[in-house]
């Protein structure tokens, strides 16, 4: 037998499921999404009319079967071994994504594409046995999404940040067991949050939900699903060409309009990533970050230069970015805390309210295997916050109860809007301990290391658990598809992270690596352990009209209608915009003003192939930068 089925009235899938044998003329029923079918993978649940995502409508009966069907495979060898595979080459994606621009990219959908083509290809050629199954794919892209979202463990923000503040450099095998660690911690506060957070209706976790509409639409139109990727290959491709082309062989012009127009940034960037990472973007924040570069890098650079605020050497030539970036990065940093936070405490109101109204959920004993993890992640996490960095035991121990708080805000924060709030959640811990422990930098880092880093972890789990009880996937199995991702995530990471930044001191904060995120935290730390006074009188004045600007920004961003506020300037983008080259900003607003105009012209096309292009042009290059700099490694050793 090849699924399950309700006898009688649908009740409760645990009550109403039995299984039966498949006699030779039964055929699997076919459920209506849209405008076209749906048939249940082999060995799939039947889903109650509560767990389908809306558009989704049930037989009005179901055949009865004789009994013994096989349950459909989920956690089998296969998916977790693609998922690893996928993991591996995606995570150092995200990490030089993030080291660049700040930025990452949610996996779960290349994994999705990659993993159906491949097994479903395959399952064509063996005459149909063993199809790839809708839980398979499920799996699959929760080893890989949770792997290239290991960077919220701290390897793009507080661990350099925490480098170049201090001098120390953790090695390979501390920063892996670092990173997971935090991680880990936010799985289980993800299993703990779930049942209240997934019952409630007002969290329709849009991330979550994106992935379902394209786990689901795979199976409905399998050709959709092969032609979708070879538009990502072919991007990936292209991509990655010019990476290695500009790399090894010639490398491209950077064109400027004047010598002066160079030194302040305004330089074309051959980067096919950031033109990908501007059609993912969508216009408003292509033309924030235009916005930002020109008033950041065209205005107030050159007012700073004649006013004697920043000099450059008499005989300096090109980019000069890191010279003003270290007065740009406050009002740029503030205007970003600042929205961003405001934002938060907005959005948190509202989800008050809405939970009040809704009521709250009682309280389940735990059971001993999620209580064992849980307990098993406090101790590594307050272990090695002791260990590595010589944080007392007692401050290490209060950052647990912070950062259950602060992902739990995250959770409820991505579920309402899909935004992860983790830059907000990492400054609010360290103005936290700011206040608690002032003048300490590792527990400041850290501490807002553990919060984010948990965060991430969590948001990242509780979008995949909407995904599964959508489909009837098993909780547990999940949860170690997440543990195992992470795992894989952390070791490649990190040696990702070495072998792009082998020498953060004099590599970061510099016109090929920006690291806005590292900038940004380690401007908060310095602010809060050195003082306002250790910054000059204009950088102090510029922090708080860039505050002031920011907390206007969030505040309008978060009261207005939707239609109204889609034309206001996107207050992370503009701060963004000072803390990155102009030259990066441009491409990003290149590309999202080309994928705008191809959408006007061909809406239908660019809704099925923009976002697969551009997250395989982000893929290409990054993946050729990651291999360009191993080789490097390789030729120096």
């Amino acid at each position: 037998m090849n699924a399950l089925v309700a006898l009688g009235p649908l009740r409760s899938p645990a009550r109403a499921v039995r299984r039966f044998d498949k006699p030779a003329h039964y055929k699997r029923p076919t459920r209506r999404i849209n405008s076209g079918t749906f048939s249940p993978p082999q060995g799939s649940l039947v889903w109650s009319p509560r767990s389908l995502p809306k558009g989704i409508r049930m037989p009005s009966t179901l055949p009865t079967l004789p009994m013994h069907a096989p349950v459909e495979r989920e956690l089998s060898l296969r998916a977790v071994i693609t998922g690893t595979v996928l993991g591996i080459l995606l995570t150092p994606s995200n990490v030089y994504a993030g080291l660049k621009i700040g930025w990452s990219f949610n996996m779960s959908i290349i994994a999705l594409l990659v993993g159906y083509a491949i097994w479903q290809g395959l399952s064509k050629r063996s005459s149909g046995q063993l199809p790839w199954t809708l839980h398979e794919s499920n799996i699959n892209q929760t080893v890989a999404s949770a792997a290239a979202s290991i960077i919220s463990g701290g390897l793009v923000a507080p661990i350099p940040a925490y480098t170049l503040l201090t001098g120390n450099q953790l090695d390979a095998l501390p920063m892996i067991a670092w990173v997971f660690s935090v991680s880990f911690l936010g799985i289980w506060i993800a299993w703990y949050l779930r049942p209240s957070l997934l019952n409630d209706n007002a969290l329709k976790f849009p991330e979550g939900m994106a992935t379902l509409e394209t786990l689901l639409h795979i199976y409905n139109h399998g050709r959709e699903a092969a032609t979708r990727l070879k538009v990502l290959l072919s991007a990936a491709v292209l991509s990655g060409s010019v990476k290695w082309v500009d790399t090894f062989i010639w490398a491209f012009p950077r064109w400027s309009p004047s010598a002066s127009w160079e030194r302040l940034t305004f330089t074309a960037d051959p980067s096919l990533l950031l033109v990908g990472f501007g059609g993912i973007i969508g216009i408003r924040v292509g033309l924030t970050l235009l916005l930002g570069a020109l008033l950041a890098w065209g205005g107030l650079a050159p007012w700073l230069l004649a006013q004697g605020l920043v000099t450059l050497p008499a005989d300096s030539s090109g980019p000069q970015f890191a010279a003003l970036v270290e007065w740009l990065l406050w009002p740029g940093v503030s205007l970003m805390v600042c929205s961003t936070l405001a934002s938060l405490a907005i959005r948190l109101c509202a989800l008050h309210r809405s939970t009040q109204a809704d009521g709250g959920t009682p309280w389940r004993i735990p059971k001993p295997g999620p209580a064992a993890g849980f307990a098993l992640s406090i101790v590594l996490v307050v272990g090695l916050q002791a260990l590595l960095f010589g944080i007392n035991l007692w401050m290490a121990l209060l950052t647990i109860p912070l950062a259950i708080c602060l992902a739990a805000v995250a959770a409820r924060v991505v579920g309402a809007t899909g935004i992860p709030p983790i830059g907000a959640i990492g400054q609010l811990s360290q103005l936290s301990f700011g206040i608690v422990a002032p003048g300490q930098v590792p527990i400041n880092l850290m501490s807002a290391n553990t919060a984010g880093g948990s965060a991430g972890q969590c948001t990242d789990l509780m979008n995949d658990f909407k995904v599964g009880k959508a489909i009837g996937a098993t909780p547990h199995k999940q949860v170690i598809a997440q543990i195992l991702g992470i795992f894989v995530g952390s070791i490649v990471g990190v040696f990702a992270y070495l072998a792009l930044i082998p020498d953060p001191q004099s590599m970061l904060l510099t016109e090929e690596w920006p690291a806005p995120a590292v900038a940004t935290w380690k401007a908060v730390a310095q602010t809060l352990t050195l003082g306002l006074d250790s910054l000059s009188t204009s950088i102090r004045w510029a922090i708080v009209i860039g505050g002031l600007f920011g907390v206007l920004l969030g505040v309008l961003d978060s009261t207005l209608a939707a239609h109204r506020a889609r034309y206001l300037p996107s207050a992370a983008a503009l701060g963004l915009a000072f803390v990155l080259p102009a030259s990066v900003s441009l491409m990003m607003a290149l590309g999202a003003v080309l994928t705008w105009l191809v959408s006007c012209r061909w809406p239908s096309i660019t809704e099925r192939f923009a976002i697969t292009a551009a997250a395989g042009l982000i893929a290409g290059e990054s993946i050729t930068g990651v291999g360009a700099s191993l080789w490097a490694m390789v030729g120096n050793g």
